[in-house]
């Protein structure tokens, strides 16, 4: 080969050479820089995490104290729950004690009736029924049967006398009538 020829390709060799070492210099420059820019975003990451962590103990926290001012309310309100029909029934108790005062019989019973009358208005506005019995049929949920006995006036199955009457409350029975059913 000739020395200009020659030249050339040495020249050309040492560009290559001198190209493929800035390369790689180059390439760990870039990848510093991502890697970089990586922990850059880790730590927002793990400061954003740290924030979520943060508030879902916060939110916890809150919880908690709703909880238990919750529960404290709702015992309040059922160690108090009657008090309003208990304020209702003080007005018939000192009814009966002023009934129990008069000398007079005949007072006695009015003052006594009046007073019933009272009870049983507060029992029927809080949503208390009596439930019917006699000359009706015999129903196991709202009747218990103390007695059976036959009787040409009552039909079979049918309630011949109430022996304690039954109440309901809405309409769930308190107390079942206690009765004497016909049987044939």
């Amino acid at each position: 080969m000739t020395d200009e020829k020659k030249s050339e390709t040495e020249v050309n060799e040492e560009d290559l050479q001198e190209k493929t070492e800035e390369e790689p210099i180059d390439e760990l420059a870039l990848k510093d820089e991502e890697i970089a820019k990586l922990k850059e975003d880790l730590k927002k990451q793990e400061a954003e995490t740290q924030e979520y962590i943060s508030l879902s103990q916060r939110l916890q926290a809150d919880f908690e104290n709703f909880k238990k001012i919750t529960d404290k309310q709702n015992k309040e309100i059922i160690k108090f729950a009657n008090e309003n029909i208990i304020k209702e029934f003080l007005d018939c108790y000192e009814d009966f004690g002023r009934a129990l005062e008069i000398e007079n019989d005949d007072n006695l019973r009015e003052g006594i009736e009046l007073t019933y009358n009272k009870f049983k208005d507060i029992l029927t506005k809080q949503g208390v029924e009596e439930i019917p019995a006699k000359g009706e049929k015999f129903d196991l949920n709202k009747h218990e049967a103390l007695m059976v006995q036959k009787s040409d006036d009552v039909e079979n199955g049918y309630v011949i006398d109430e022996l304690m009457k039954g109440y309901m409350y809405k309409d769930k029975v308190l107390k079942y009538s206690k009765v004497i059913v016909c049987k044939k």
